[in-house]
């Protein structure tokens, strides 16, 4: 017992390193890259125009003002948000046919992160498919339902054999031989 703790007061529990994982498996703020911050950011910005269906241009502007977005991508950010914005429909189109449910059953926040995989997958290929389909998972296992982050998983899985066939094809020969 300290000479600061009182009789009958427990002991306060170890502090926890601001680096890791969460107890739920989640990377800490702490280690998180600039890119994964865009990801969260542009996740919490899609979600406002999906169901809050504020404006586009308002919900950038406050997403920027956020806490901690300083540290995020802000240019990868504005290519989600106005990337999966602007191209809603076409996203939809990809994402669609490997559902096993209708669009309007799958919650807006796992909506929005198959909307940010496929987005990345057709856009951004400096990203390995692996890495996408892995921050896409985190997302979910962050701010998604309980198991969205297996949906998302299953889903992005199946269009990153569409979109990136030749890398996933290439990939996993690699990981046989």
């Amino acid at each position: 017992m300290s000479e600061f703790s009182h009789p009958g007061t427990p002991a306060r529990p170890p502090r926890q390193s601001r680096k890791g994982l969460t107890s739920t498996g989640v990377l800490k703020a702490a280690s998180k890259s600039p890119r994964s911050r865009s990801r969260e950011f542009a996740l919490q910005a899609l979600y406002q125009v999906q169901v809050g269906k504020n404006e586009l241009s308002e919900v950038a502007a406050f997403t920027r003002d956020l806490a901690g977005f300083s540290k995020a991508d802000a240019v990868h950010f504005d290519a989600l948000l106005h990337g999966c914005a602007g191209q809603a429909q076409q996203l939809d189109a990809l994402i669609i046919p490997l559902l096993d449910r209708p669009l309007p059953e799958i919650s807006p926040v796992e909506h929005a992160i198959l909307w940010i995989g496929a987005h990345e997958f057709q856009h951004c290929p400096d990203v390995p498919w692996r890495v996408v389909l892995n921050e896409c998972i985190e997302l979910a296992k962050e701010f998604g339902g309980t198991d969205g982050h297996k949906y998302v998983n299953g889903v992005l899985n199946a269009l990153a054999r569409q979109l990136r066939a030749t890398e996933v094809a290439a990939d996993r020969s690699q990981s046989r031989g």
